[in-house]
């Protein structure tokens, strides 16, 4: 299979592509040989043992044991360098925040909720989850903390590490977020918006075959990540999946947070069930309310949450044919919904073309609640192993065929 030409080029840090590809993929646990990694990557067995090498002769990755094959020699099992090491991870809610430690391969132990109160804003909220954060990373060995990793309700400017014109975080617009908790902790940082956090989270335990897939978290907004050929893909300027915004006939005028008026959350997210539920006079207040009643059958939150996954599988639809995913992943709280996936399902395959629908796996996350925690952590490992790769390159004498 030629080289992929991608993964010749310098990367804009000046660490090549390629070194940086392999340790993503043996970060996140899809990848644990040269064969897989040439597979994965696309690239001539021969560069990856070319680059392998010069990874474990950096002391980034090492070999650990050997895997029987079939028809071949025993095959060596590669891991990172100093794999002992761990993320802590928070995700951010209006009112809690799930917190844990990750570890390289997807791991995730002492996962618990805490109170944090977003509407607070940065200054205030924030030093108290970084002693949550902190006592755990303590609990775990604090020299072997590698980085920190939160994933926001909001959109992030990932270059910069700021939240930029997030709807239901009031304050929290531009707050330089990743420096602070990089300061705060003297380890890498890493902020990312929850769907991207969960596609990746998600990506992470999925089988290595899934190669694209759409995640899409349906919560108080709408959200969907993106995984294009094994990567998070961002788009041009970072936007990619903004499908919340996506102009449906059903909306017709109704206002939207974002300022236009039609759009998709407006029917098909949690907050607009609220509205509507609280318009045929029920007392509903949160979206947790609203799961409350259909869990409990109540037929008219049925009936609107149905309605809510016919809209979201309709607009999917175009989406899914036009990037033809091996995979539709649903996720937030409305995804424990069967009648809600079951709509969703329902579009899907009524508004797709067969070929498309022929073999795509359309399922609720298998890491549920913990998808956007394992991914905010994966994040957090992935920059502290960057920055590592662009140290050791970095010194004199050093620099190789990197």
């Amino acid at each position: 299979m030629p080289e992929k030409s991608a993964h010749r080029r310098k990367s804009t840090s000046g660490v090549s592509s390629l070194a940086e590809h392999v340790l993503e993929l043996l970060a996140s646990g899809q990848a644990a040989t040269r064969t897989e990694l040439a597979e994965l990557l696309g690239a001539a067995p021969s560069t990856i043992s070319l680059a392998v090498g010069q990874l474990v002769s950096l002391g980034l990755v090492a070999e650990h044991g050997t895997r029987s094959s079939t028809g071949g020699r025993p095959r060596k099992v590669l891991r990172l360098g100093g794999s002992d090491g761990f993320a802590v991870a928070a995700e951010l809610g209006g009112k809690h925040a799930h917190v844990g430690v990750v570890l390289p391969g997807g791991g995730l132990t002492d996962v618990s909720t805490v109170p944090f109160l977003t509407a607070d804003g940065p200054e205030a909220a924030l030093p108290g989850l970084a002693e949550t954060l902190t006592a755990l990373a303590e609990r775990h060995g604090r020299e072997r903390l590698r980085g920190v990793g939160l994933c926001l309700p909001g959109p992030v400017d990932v270059a910069s590490g700021i939240v930029t014109l997030p709807a239901r975080m009031p304050g929290w617009n531009r707050f330089p977020i990743r420096d602070w908790l990089a300061e705060r902790f003297e380890v890498p940082a890493a902020v990312e918006n929850d769907a991207n956090c969960m596609a990746v989270g998600e990506h992470t335990v999925q089988p290595a075959e899934r190669r694209q897939s759409i995640m899409v978290k349906v919560g108080t907004g709408i959200g969907a990540g993106v995984i294009a050929d094994g990567r998070l893909y961002r788009g041009g300027t970072g936007a990619a999946g903004e499908i919340t915004h996506v102009r449906v006939e059903a909306a017709q005028d109704t206002p939207c947070s974002c300022g236009n008026t039609g759009c998709l959350e407006t029917v098909a997210s949690g907050a607009a069930l609220v509205r509507i539920l609280r318009g045929h006079g029920l007392d509903v207040t949160s979206t947790e309310d609203v799961v409350r009643l259909a869990t409990d059958a109540h037929p008219e939150a049925t009936r609107a949450v149905r309605q809510a996954g016919r809209y979201l599988g309709q607009v999917l639809a175009a989406n899914v044919n036009f990037f033809n995913p091996d995979a539709v992943y649903l996720g937030g709280i409305l995804s424990t919904l069967e009648p809600f996936v079951a709509a969703v399902r329902s579009q899907l395959y009524e508004g797709c073309h067969p070929l498309v629908t022929e073999h795509l796996v359309i399922e609720r996350a298998s890491l549920g609640a913990d998808a956007g925690l394992v991914g905010a952590g994966q994040f957090a490992l992935q920059r502290a192993l960057a920055q590592a790769l662009q140290t050791v390159t970095d010194q004199p004498g050093r620099r190789q065929h990197l």
